[in-house]
């Protein structure tokens, strides 16, 4: 990029190579960029949503109905386009659902406010009033939102049920719901009179085979490893276990050195001491009664020997993350020296077993008094099916844990949007100055959630609209999308719940987004835009210029 200086002489501000957008362009590009993202993954939302088949480099393909999962898969290139992926990665860290709502909301957001930019309504006055509009929304819905008791299983199996919706697990919908329901009060700890949950100590382990109803809920730990010697024992009873997070071998010197050996003798007396140390590492451990051994590094082939003797079933180069799991559920303590291995370090288990699985051994450690990390093991009769599987646990899981911290539920089905865009379009009227219209721009966007079920279930969607508004002019919060019968019914009473949380991060995220993007006037690239990102650019309605 060049520039003309007073005296008519160039002067060279950028390298060959740079593109530069400014003002409207820049802005144009962007809510391009990030509108096409938003449209890739609307098609997706609701239970009648469709789903995407993602094929990479490689040849892989995933096949999803996950928004975060499709956005990730697709490996987005331009800076506005990722900004938008970056919304659903928060919502999937935040909650664990709710990626496609926050997405498809930053997109409209977007749309709305370009309409505005049209009518010279300058970018930080309509990032004002879509500020002064997600703050109100935020109070809309902690009003509307119903409080539900942490003993309230049916509520809190609806909510999962609701997450899986969906998602490839519809015939299992009802016994899943109930294994996560299960996991998370599992794992439920309870600080300071509050509840709090860690969703990672809920391991998901997945294995093709059988079908999505032979998934499980084991009260410990599912190790995706086997015993290091056939001559151990495959099942071990009142198992006491030992976690090691050091080598059961010889430690090599922290120096280099060099052991000169002059005569046979002295070898074999290097070898017997060698082995000496060994066996004296194994009867330490035999000695503090352990009768299985889970180590997080590696276990000497003779040790190994030595352990299958003493009757005590090892496993070797387990996962750091898998030995705090195992700590949180057996009791066991982490020994970082054998020295130090004592038995009140010891974890207990009813039964500790290599069992087969889809034809790959697995270690189970079962029946372990009130454990504060479990397993939830996946099965499906495809590679695809139990990937699917996981996602739609891993969000239900995180709404679930969302819906107990909080405490407080909204009904799902569009129900919340459009409650809040009603309410917000009476406080626009109180706002003065050009922000009245950002907001009543804010309450347009919000009708993008209802109007996209109704689109992806077939259903005409103003005609559902003008329903929705009508009863909630009437004094009926609840009233959502029934997408199966195509009528708008009460939620709550369908069963149709979903967390406050889920709602308001995804308006809080999509927000930020949009604002951040909006503000942008000026785009420096170091490179030109490839021919493909052209491409897409055309067949989005934009320019070739981009």
């Amino acid at each position: 990029m060049a520039m003309l200086a007073g005296d008519g002489r160039q002067v060279l501000i950028l390298p060959e190579g740079y593109q530069r957008f400014v003002g409207r362009d820049a802005q144009r590009m962007n809510i391009m960029a990030a509108r096409v993202v938003a449209e890739t993954v609307r098609t997706t939302l609701g239970p009648m949503g469709m789903d995407k088949m993602l094929v990479d480099e490689m040849g892989d393909v995933v096949v999803t109905n996950d928004g975060v999962t499709i956005l990730e898969e697709m490996d987005v290139e331009h800076p506005a386009a990722k900004m938008v992926v970056e919304v659903a990665k928060t919502q999937e860290d935040e909650v664990g659902d709710g990626t496609t709502t926050a997405v498809v909301l930053a997109g409209e957001l977007l749309h709305k406010a370009e309409d505005l930019l049209q009518q010279d309504i300058h970018p930080t006055v309509i990032a004002r009033g879509f500020r002064m509009a997600v703050e109100k929304a935020e109070e809309i819905l902690e009003e509307i939102a119903e409080e539900i008791d942490p003993d309230d299983e049916e509520t809190l199996k609806k909510i999962a049920k609701t997450a899986m919706t969906g998602k490839g697990v519809e015939k299992a919908r009802d016994y899943l719901a109930e294994l996560v329901v299960k996991a998370v009060k599992q794992v439920a700890e309870e600080e300071d009179g509050e509840i709090v949950i860690d969703t990672d100590h809920i391991k998901l382990e997945k294995k093709e085979g059988g079908g999505l109803e032979d998934t499980e809920l084991v009260k410990g730990m599912v190790i995706d490893k086997e015993r290091v010697h056939p001559g151990m024992p495959r099942r071990v009873e009142n198992a006491k276990i030992a976690l090691l997070n050091c080598p059961i071998e010889v430690k090599e010197t922290e120096t280099d050195a060099e052991i000169r050996i002059t005569d046979p003798e002295q070898l074999q007396a290097f070898i017997e001491e060698e082995e000496r140390m060994l066996q004296d590492m194994v009867d330490k451990i035999a000695e503090t009664g352990a009768n299985v051994v889970f180590c997080q590094k590696g276990i000497d082939d003779l040790a190994q020997h030595y352990l299958a003797k003493k009757g005590i079933l090892a496993v070797r180069r387990v996962k750091k993350s898998d030995m705090q799991k195992l700590a949180r559920a057996t009791g066991a303590r982490i020994v970082t020296n054998i020295d130090d291995l004592s038995e009140e370090d010891l974890g207990e288990a009813e039964v500790v077993e290599e069992k087969k699985v889809a034809g790959d051994k697995m270690i189970f450690v079962e029946g372990c008094k009130d454990p504060k990390a479990v397993t939830i093991l996946i099965r499906g009769g495809t590679e695809h099916v139990v990937d699917e599987a996981e996602r739609a646990i891993e969000d239900a899981v995180g709404v679930v844990a969302a819906a107990l911290e909080d405490g407080k539920v909204v009904a799902g089905g569009g129900a919340p949007e459009v409650e809040v865009a009603r309410q917000l379009r009476d406080f626009a009227d109180g706002v003065e100055g050009r922000e009245q219209l950002a907001v009543e721009a804010f309450a347009d966007a919000l009708e993008i959630i209802p109007r996209t079920l109704a689109e992806n279930s077939g259903l005409d969607p103003i005609d559902v609209l003008v329903q929705l508004r009508a009863r909630h002019e009437e004094g009926q919060v609840t009233a959502g999308i029934d997408v199966f019968e195509g009528e708008v019914k009460d939620m709550l009473e369908e069963g149709v719940v979903e967390p406050l949380r889920v709602k308001t991060q995804a308006l809080a995220s999509a927000t930020e987004a949009a604002e951040m993007i909006l503000r942008i006037d000026d785009v420096i690239a170091a490179r030109e835009l490839s021919t493909e990102e052209e491409e897409e650019e055309e067949e989005s309605g934009g320019s070739s210029e981009f």
